[in-house]
């Protein structure tokens, strides 16, 4: 167990829990965009340690409200990793300056939506109804509140920011090139389709999401959820449009950015059924998921701007499916809807 790899104070933090006892080994866990995790062994089993990290999720308050609506969410009978309580009741602690949060090792994998049968796809949709049913009746009732959609006058202050940092990036590469050609691209789509920026969304279609249900947070036990974890971005957002984020993330082909129809079909029919929610409210939600695709860049912010490049294996795909999704854009919306 290299200490290089080890969260610090780590002895004291698992003090706190009676049962987590002795250590004995501690491994990183590599996979995860924004915090940070480690197996923990102890000779009472086996758990998984977070630390938040992501700016916006790091206050002890904010991490509590996460762990209280997962609680709840076990309760009725959902799969949703709950963590431990400590000694004293909390499921948070402070170690300089950052939370941290105790979990039970969750055994499992993950697996994207190309490797989902079609029944698999339709549970998964059921699955994330059954989320978003479970969160209105247990969290308190969201605030009322406009959701903007993107602005593209502000979208092309960005593509030609972007185009800056992408021509003067040294040594100029393949993904260098990729990125010239989406983000002209790109700009020729706004410009084409500027008239149909959706209205902002309304309190009415709001409620309270997981928000980032995807691959990476969802764990399978053989063939089914054993498991969804990662709820720093509980928040209160359009619920339709999760399900159509989750959709276009789940069943994307990774080679050219298409997206499996028939998958998605028998999964928005069982999210439809177990969240309650009608086809006109999800036909919007595609109309503004789709728009929000179009302004959308933070894998290029984060290469160009911020120097971080975790997040560049994802491009090719995600650039690629804005534009097959513009030119097959009815024959979305009816797998959405149909």
């Amino acid at each position: 167990m290299g200490t290089a790899q080890r969260p610090p104070a780590l002895t004291a933090l698992l003090r706190r829990y009676d049962r987590a006892a002795t250590l004995l080994t501690c491994e990183r866990v590599p996979r995860g965009l924004l915090n940070r995790g480690w197996r923990i062994t102890t000779n009472s089993g086996r758990f998984f340690l977070k630390q938040y990290v992501a700016a916006d999720t790091a206050a002890p308050a904010v991490i509590a409200r996460q762990h209280h609506a997962t609680r709840r969410l076990v309760r009725i009978g959902l799969p949703a990793a709950a963590p431990l309580h400590d000694r004293d009741g909390a499921t948070v602690t402070v170690v300089d300056g950052h939370g941290y949060a105790l979990f039970p090792w969750v055994e499992g994998r993950h697996r994207e939506g190309t490797e989902l049968s079609a029944c698999q796809s339709r549970r998964l949709g059921a699955l994330l109804g059954m989320v978003h049913t479970g969160l209105a009746d247990t969290q308190p009732p969201p605030p009322a509140g406009p959701h903007p959609s993107a602005d593209p006058d502000r979208t092309h202050e960005q593509i030609d920011q972007l185009l800056a940092l992408v021509r003067g990036h040294r040594p100029y590469d393949a993904f260098d090139a990729l990125a010239e050609h989406r983000l002209l691209e790109r700009r020729e789509l706004l410009r084409r389709y500027a008239h149909r920026r959706p209205p902002d969304a309304d309190g009415t279609v709001s409620g309270w999401v997981h928000g980032d249900f995807h691959p990476l947070n969802v764990l399978y036990r053989g063939e089914e959820p054993a498991a969804i974890i990662d709820w720093d971005r509980l928040g209160v957002h359009p619920r339709a449009e999760e399900a159509v984020r989750a959709a276009v993330i789940f069943f994307v082909h990774p080679a050219d950015g298409r997206l499996d129809l028939a998958k998605i079909r028998g999964y928005a029919r069982a999210y439809r059924r177990a969240a309650g929610i009608a086809a006109a409210e999800l036909s919007a939600a595609v109309h503004r998921v789709w728009w929000e695709r179009l302004n959308d860049f933070w894998m290029l912010n984060w290469r160009y701007q911020h120097r971080d490049r975790r997040s560049d294996p994802l491009f090719p795909a995600a650039s690629a499916l804005a534009v097959w999704w513009t030119e097959e854009y009815a024959r979305v919306c009816e797998a959405f809807t149909g």
